[in-house]
């Protein structure tokens, strides 16, 4: 029942609609939490935390959570999308809803907005509009202390941004994403972001290029909000051991500054003990001039410390060791989060022990979706040098009515396909290109009719060692399940082997599959989109979906 009330995509759709009207779409918004019993007053007793940006702000909500969890408080965490199943949308404590309660709550709500339609609201709320009133619901009648609210798209017109009066307000990092709705600029998009500032509501954000920081800053004024630019993480590391993260990467280090704010900012204004003392700083010559002022760094908790190790966030930097495949998934899907990815990646798999006889294969799973620029994301991982690019549909099977989590009634197959299908066309060309340009590869050397590189000069991923051809086939699969079992070939135990009939037919495939068998080490770098990840870690985890 909750697909039918389509989801991300044609939400997307109805958002660019109603774009010309936004004032409408609040209206609309607070009509339906209205009818389904609630009053956007009713909203003020979450004590709510309200978190935008581009990148890193599901990262830092969650490391949000998981600090203010320590101490003892009851929390809710609103995000979205979910990977492998919708309850991970709503969190109490951390844990997604159960069954149980997700299905209570679900009937609660559908039922009240059924039974008060009329001729004038003869609409139910799209999908995520649906989900955002339940977690309302669920936080209130589970009486949270504090609810963690993710923005879904944007801000200013998001549905979330029915919130009158939150406790303190966030903004990750800024980037491009979204274009269609958002607007093509830096600047468009900050605009939008800042839509989430409250009168007299503390609002605090990371390090941002000088205009979008200058656009956020007049929002704020606008809006009688008080903006502090968080300080850097090493602020808090000054005379203590380095803080350990829970999520890897050094671009998570942004997002953990930004959670201490909003934690202890949260934990002021609540009137709770355990805050942290304030450090002394002296007047920097860097806060002169500056448009947004420096909140100050404080004395770390213990339970602040605990948060930031504890916290977990599935599929951003995370390394699943399946015996001799090791597969990196990582939700990025803009150019500055894949150029995070490509930086954690490399580091990663460098750090890893190396096969003993050296012989390693490093595969790309690549999908994106909706109206990103794919040529531009893949560009940014030909450096890593993989032996193959793989590219397949989020889809898990090539029929998915088995599994409700992973439906999407408005991709079809053969759009996605044709997606695959171009992307692969793109990898091929940039590949050739490559070729030509590549500094590090001054003079490539034909050898037995393949390109083999040049000596190896600089960093071990730049360059792919001397065994290595260059060219780095690049395979469609109509589906998840069809790509992982190729690319792991029997040897992960949560994959069945490929199947013997119906074998790929790109030559590539079958000589492939020889050398994914025999290698030593196969790392798989899994990217472009959270929706592939959530179906990968689907199969790749099984438990996550019990």
């Amino acid at each position: 029942m909750l697909n039918t009330l389509q989801t991300n995509a044609s939400y997307l759709e109805q958002v660019k609609r109603e774009r010309g009207d936004p004032q409408a779409q609040l209206e609309a918004m607070q009509g339906f939490l209205e009818r389904s019993g609630l009053k956007v007053e009713d909203l003020d007793r979450l004590n709510i935390i309200h978190v935008t940006g581009t990148k890193g702000k599901g990262s830092a909500c969650a490391f949000t959570e998981c600090i203010l969890r320590g101490y003892g408080l009851k929390t809710g965490f609103y995000s979205s999308p979910h990977l492998v199943q919708v309850r991970e949308r709503i969190r109490i404590n951390g844990q997604p809803i159960s069954k149980d309660l997700f299905n209570k709550y679900f009937w609660l709500v559908y039922n009240r907005l059924e039974e008060t339609k009329d001729p004038a609201h003869a609409s139910m709320p799209a999908y995520f509009r649906f989900l955002t009133i339940m977690a309302f619901h669920v936080f209130l009648q589970e009486k949270v202390d504090l609810a963690v609210v993710e923005v879904g798209i944007g801000g200013t017109y998001d549905c979330t941004n029915i919130i009158r009066a939150p406790v303190v307000c966030g903004v990750s990092s800024l980037g491009i994403d979204h274009t269609s709705i958002l607007g093509d600029t830096m600047e468009k998009i900050a605009w939008q972001k800042g839509g989430i500032f409250k009168p007299g509501v503390p609002a605090f954000t990371v390090a941002q290029p000088e205009r979008p920081l200058e656009v956020l800053r007049e929002r704020a004024q606008e809006r009688k909000c008080p903006l502090y630019l968080c300080p850097e993480l090493d602020e808090f590391e000054e005379g203590s051991r380095p803080l350990e993260l829970g999520l890897a990467g050094a671009h998570q280090r942004s997002n953990a500054a930004l959670a201490l704010q909003l934690a202890q900012m949260w934990l002021q204004r609540r009137g709770c003990h355990g805050l942290g003392e304030l450090k002394e700083v002296p007047p920097s010559t860097e806060l002169m001039g500056r448009s947004v002022p420096l909140a100050p760094a404080f004395q770390l908790t213990d339970a602040m410390i605990q948060g930031l190790r504890d916290t977990e966030w599935l599929g951003r930097t995370q390394v699943l060791s399946h015996g001799p495949v090791t597969w990196y998934l990582d939700g990025a899907h803009t150019t500055s989060s894949i150029q995070a990815c490509v930086r954690w990646f490399r580091q990663a798999a460098l750090n890893q022990e190396k096969p003993q006889d050296g012989s390693e294969v490093r595969v790309l799973l690549f999908n994106a979706t909706g109206d990103r620029d794919t040529a531009a994301l893949l560009k940014l991982l030909v450096p890593c040098h993989f032996d193959y690019a793989v590219f397949c549909p989020n889809f898990t099977e090539v029929s998915v009515a088995n599994n409700a989590d992973q439906q999407n009634f408005n991709v079809t197959l053969e759009n996605a396909l044709t997606r695959c299908l171009e992307n692969q066309r793109t990898w091929t060309r940039l590949l050739e290109e490559k070729v030509g340009q590549d500094p590090w590869l001054p003079s490539p050397l034909r050898v037995g009719g393949l390109l083999q590189p040049a000596p190896a000069r600089g960093s071990l991923l730049l360059v792919p060692p001397a065994s290595r051809p260059l060219n780095s086939p690049a395979l469609v699969f109509p589906c998840l399940a069809q790509a992982l079992r190729w690319v792991a070939q029997g040897r992960d135990p949560h994959l069945a082997a490929p199947a013997a009939s119906g074998a790929h037919p790109h030559p590539a495939a079958s000589s492939g599959a020889v050398l994914l068998r025999e290698a030593a080490a196969v790392r798989v770098l899994v990217t472009g989109s959270l929706h592939l990840v959530g179906g990968a870690l689907r199969l790749l985890v099984p438990e996550l979906s019990q």
